[in-house]
Protein backbone atom coordinates (compact mmCIF):
# COMPACT_ATOMS: atom_id res chain seq x y z
CA UNK A 1 0.00 0.00 0.00
CA UNK A 2 1.02 3.58 -0.58
CA UNK A 3 2.25 5.58 2.39
CA UNK A 4 0.59 8.98 2.79
CA UNK A 5 2.14 11.69 4.96
CA UNK A 6 0.11 14.78 5.83
CA UNK A 7 1.44 18.10 7.04
CA UNK A 8 0.30 21.68 7.50
CA UNK A 9 -2.19 21.39 10.33
CA UNK A 10 -2.18 23.66 13.35
CA UNK A 11 -4.03 26.27 15.35
CA UNK A 12 -5.59 29.18 13.47
CA UNK A 13 -8.04 31.92 14.35
CA UNK A 14 -11.50 32.05 12.75
CA UNK A 15 -11.26 33.60 9.31
CA UNK A 16 -7.70 32.42 8.88
CA UNK A 17 -6.13 30.07 6.36
CA UNK A 18 -4.14 26.86 6.34
CA UNK A 19 -2.70 24.71 3.58
CA UNK A 20 -2.54 20.96 4.08
CA UNK A 21 -0.24 18.78 2.02
CA UNK A 22 -0.21 15.03 1.48
CA UNK A 23 2.85 13.38 -0.01
CA UNK A 24 2.49 9.87 -1.40
CA UNK A 25 5.31 7.32 -1.35
CA UNK A 26 4.70 6.35 -4.97
CA UNK A 27 3.39 7.75 -8.22
CA UNK A 28 -0.22 8.84 -7.80
CA UNK A 29 -1.21 8.27 -11.43
CA UNK A 30 -2.37 4.75 -10.62
CA UNK A 31 -4.86 6.00 -8.04
CA UNK A 32 -8.34 6.73 -9.38
CA UNK A 33 -9.08 9.21 -6.62
CA UNK A 34 -7.31 11.12 -3.92
CA UNK A 35 -8.87 13.33 -1.34
CA UNK A 36 -9.19 14.75 2.13
CA UNK A 37 -11.52 13.61 4.87
CA UNK A 38 -11.97 14.89 8.39
CA UNK A 39 -13.19 13.60 11.70
CA UNK A 40 -14.27 15.77 14.60
CA UNK A 41 -14.55 14.41 18.16
CA UNK A 42 -17.66 12.28 18.54
CA UNK A 43 -18.48 12.43 14.83
CA UNK A 44 -18.02 10.15 11.86
CA UNK A 45 -15.30 10.69 9.31
CA UNK A 46 -16.61 12.74 6.40
CA UNK A 47 -15.48 13.68 2.94
CA UNK A 48 -14.08 17.20 2.62
CA UNK A 49 -12.78 17.27 -0.96
CA UNK A 50 -11.72 14.75 -3.57
CA UNK A 51 -10.14 14.66 -7.01
CA UNK A 52 -11.24 11.79 -9.24
CA UNK A 53 -9.15 11.27 -12.34
CA UNK A 54 -11.10 11.97 -15.50
CA UNK A 55 -14.05 13.37 -13.57
CA UNK A 56 -12.87 16.31 -11.54
CA UNK A 57 -13.27 17.67 -8.05
CA UNK A 58 -16.06 17.47 -5.52
CA UNK A 59 -16.48 19.17 -2.18
CA UNK A 60 -18.62 18.89 0.90
CA UNK A 61 -21.32 21.57 0.86
CA UNK A 62 -19.93 23.00 4.10
CA UNK A 63 -16.58 23.88 2.50
CA UNK A 64 -17.58 24.91 -1.03
CA UNK A 65 -16.16 28.29 -1.91
CA UNK A 66 -13.68 28.19 0.97
CA UNK A 67 -11.52 25.11 0.33
CA UNK A 68 -9.64 24.15 -2.83
CA UNK A 69 -8.07 20.77 -3.55
CA UNK A 70 -5.21 20.43 -6.00
CA UNK A 71 -2.65 17.87 -7.08
CA UNK A 72 0.93 17.98 -8.29
CA UNK A 73 1.56 14.67 -10.00
CA UNK A 74 5.26 15.42 -10.49
CA UNK A 75 5.64 15.68 -6.71
CA UNK A 76 3.09 12.97 -5.85
CA UNK A 77 1.31 15.54 -3.72
CA UNK A 78 -2.29 16.48 -3.06
CA UNK A 79 -2.97 19.73 -1.25
CA UNK A 80 -5.94 21.36 0.42
CA UNK A 81 -6.05 25.15 0.65
CA UNK A 82 -8.43 26.16 3.42
CA UNK A 83 -9.59 29.77 3.64
CA UNK A 84 -12.12 31.54 5.83
CA UNK A 85 -11.80 28.83 8.44
CA UNK A 86 -14.55 28.40 10.99
CA UNK A 87 -14.56 26.75 14.43
CA UNK A 88 -16.68 23.95 12.98
CA UNK A 89 -13.79 23.06 10.67
CA UNK A 90 -11.88 21.83 13.71
CA UNK A 91 -11.03 18.16 13.17
CA UNK A 92 -8.33 15.69 12.32
CA UNK A 93 -7.83 15.80 8.55
CA UNK A 94 -6.86 12.61 6.74
CA UNK A 95 -5.46 12.11 3.27
CA UNK A 96 -6.93 9.22 1.26
CA UNK A 97 -5.93 7.37 -1.90
CA UNK A 98 -8.15 4.89 -3.70
CA UNK A 99 -7.67 2.41 -6.53
CA UNK A 100 -9.01 -1.02 -7.29
CA UNK A 101 -8.29 -3.20 -4.27
CA UNK A 102 -6.73 -0.44 -2.19
CA UNK A 103 -8.04 2.26 0.10
CA UNK A 104 -5.14 3.92 1.95
CA UNK A 105 -5.11 6.54 4.71
CA UNK A 106 -2.56 8.86 6.17
CA UNK A 107 -2.04 9.27 9.91
CA UNK A 108 -3.96 12.55 10.05
CA UNK A 109 -3.14 16.12 10.92
CA UNK A 110 -4.97 18.20 13.52
CA UNK A 111 -6.63 21.45 12.49
CA UNK A 112 -7.97 23.63 15.29
CA UNK A 113 -9.86 26.83 14.58
CA UNK A 114 -10.22 28.90 17.71
CA UNK A 115 -9.77 32.41 19.01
Amino acid sequence: QVQLVESGGGLVQPGGSLRLSCVASRNIFSYMAMGWYRQAPGKQRELVARITWGIGQNYADSVKGRFTISRDSAKNTVSLQMNSLKPEDTAVYYCNAQRSGENSWGQGTQVTVSS
